[in-house]
């Protein structure tokens, strides 16, 4: 049999399939790879690197302006006057006539001590004194008399004499009680206690009915006068020295630096509400301390000012043409001092020293170190780094701004 021709076509046929077989395999794997190729590269093109925008951050340029400068310190209120209330005079306290811690006005009775035993000693002088007028008008009566008799020799000189003397001795004891009316008059006087000005009454010391003046003077209570009221403050030697050149500059006495107004601001207070002027100033420097005795006065008719409060106090002494102002709130600090950030013509932030003065509500006076036209940070600041660029939005700035980091 032909078995093994028919054999050869089966065998052909096998070997043209496995060929197709293989040929489209091989075109499968090339597009896998060039699919695989064409994610990886479109993957590429994705994750490519591209840099964020500058931060924006807002900027102004300084303030121009006057200001004033102040002499600024801490002092303490102390009344105008005080006085201890006293009994001048023994005896029984039968009434305290005002209420403890009340207001009353000068010539108010307050304490009555015992009158009637030293209205007693005063009609008693008082009648001393009558009866040594009336004696006084007699020995005066007999004088003349004497004089005309001895002038006609009917009498003789001696007589005279002894008239002479009755008549001193009465007009002498005529002084005397004068002088015991009036001591009499004091006392009786002594008995009432009254308000020597305008105040306030502390706590009555002493009891109704309580004996007091018995060996010196009892204290009885305290008047104080708080309207107007004193401050006290102290004034460094450079200071002083500063004051005085800027006062011989200016042609300013003594007098005239006395006449200087004070602003007074409560430690719970904003600002410096409480207006007034400077009385007095030490003549020495305080060699202990280096400082200079000053004080205060002003008018406290509310009296929203109590003795003994610590205070804030400042002193206009000059003014500044031309000042540059900046919020506060845009400057910074580190061990070499305060700074400010600013951004320049290519919008790179810049670190800047600067010296700085008196705070004008939100805004800080800068002595130094910035210009006119400089453009400061004044928020975004945690955005703004020194030596980058950022986005620079120009804002304008105003006294009652409130800017935030």
């Amino acid at each position: 049999m032909n078995w093994h021709v028919g054999m050869k076509p089966t065998h052909s046929l096998t070997s043209r399939l496995n060929g197709r077989a293989r040929r489209r395999a091989a075109a499968v794997s090339r597009i896998a790879v060039t699919i695989l190729l064409f994610v990886v590269l479109s993957a590429c093109e994705q994750n490519s690197f591209v840099p964020p925008p500058p931060p924006k951050v807002e900027v102004g340029v300084p303030i121009k302006r006057t200001v004033t400068r102040f002499l600024e310190a801490t002092g303490n209120t102390a009344p105008i006057k005080s006085v201890d209330l006293v009994a001048r005079v023994q005896g029984f306290l039968p009434s305290i006539n005002h209420q403890d811690g009340s207001f009353v006005q000068q010539g108010t009775t307050l304490f009555t001590t015992e009158p009637e035993t030293y209205k007693l000693k005063l009609e008693q002088a008082q009648a001393a004194e009558v009866g040594a007028q009336a004696t006084v008008k007699q020995s005066e009566a007999d004088f003349k008399r004497q004089m005309e008799l001895v002038q006609k020799q009917a009498v003789s000189q001696s007589t005279l004499e002894t008239s002479t003397s009755t008549r001193d001795n009465a007009q002498a004891s005529l002084q005397q009680a004068q002088a015991n009316t009036k001591i009499a008059a004091v006392n009786y006087g002594y008995t009432n206690v009254v308000a020597p000005f305008d105040g306030i009454v502390s706590a009555h010391l002493v009891s109704v009915g309580e004996l007091v003046g018995v060996a010196s003077p009892t204290q009885l209570a305290t008047i104080v006068q708080l309207d107007p009221i004193y401050v006290n403050f102290n004034v460094n030697e450079q200071d002083v020295l500063r004051i005085r050149a800027e006062a011989r500059r200016r042609g300013m006495t003594a007098s005239d630096l006395t006449q200087l107004s004070i602003e007074v601001g409560l430690q719970t207070e904003s600002g410096y509400p409480h207006q007034g002027k400077l009385d007095y100033a030490a003549p020495t420097i305080n060699q202990s301390t280096g400082t200079l005795a000053v004080r205060g006065v002003l008018p406290n008719a509310e009296r929203v000012l109590l003795p003994g409060y610590y205070v804030r106090v400042r002193v206009p002494l000059d003014q500044q043409q031309g000042a540059l102002l900046v919020p506060d709130v845009a400057l910074a600090s580190d061990q070499a001092g305060r700074y400010v950030l600013v951004v320049n013509g290519e919008n790179v932030v810049e670190q800047r020293k600067v010296q700085t003065g008196p705070i004008e509500g939100d805004l800080r006076v800068i002595e130094s170190g910035l210009k006119a036209d400089d453009r400061v940070v004044i928020a975004g600041l945690l955005r703004a780094i020194p030596g980058q660029k950022v986005d620079p939005q120009l804002q304008k700035i105003e006294p009652s701004r409130t800017t935030t980091n």
